[in-house]
């Protein structure tokens, strides 16, 4: 299985990053978490954005065990902003994992992601 974690900080403009350092979170992501990667982007929801997150889309639609973590805003705005590149992609749909990382620390980022990513690891073993 793999688990691809995408971070967005809003442009770096958003004040609910002020107790995140963006430049260390994806280092301490792949390194406390079962993650293949953790990348950054300034806005995915603008044009290079959506363009990165549609080649990691397209590349995994057809692995099985491929899930997209995505870090940002809320996740019922995640799944409007991205619905239609999800589904134009083929990925499915239920493993594009959106999580809220807003207005919090640092450390309780890494604490969502941890959660989002045993949560995934839980449902996949088998019974």
């Amino acid at each position: 299985m793999k688990i691809k974690t995408l971070l967005c900080n809003c442009k770096g403009l958003c004040p609910s990053f002020k107790d995140t350092d963006m430049n260390t979170l994806p280092f301490e992501i792949e390194s406390e978490l079962d993650v293949a990667y953790a990348v950054v982007h300034p806005q995915l929801c603008g044009q290079g954005g959506n363009e990165i997150l549609a080649d990691i889309l397209r590349a995994a639609e057809d692995d099985p065990d491929t899930f997209v973590i995505v870090g940002g805003c809320a996740p019922e705005a995640q799944v409007k902003l991205f619905k239609k590149l999800i589904r134009s992609s083929g990925f499915p749909e239920d493993h594009f994992v959106p999580v809220d990382i807003r207005g919090t620390t640092h450390q309780r980022i890494l604490q969502r992601l941890k959660e989002k990513v045993q949560t995934i690891v839980e449902a996949k073993k088998p019974h």
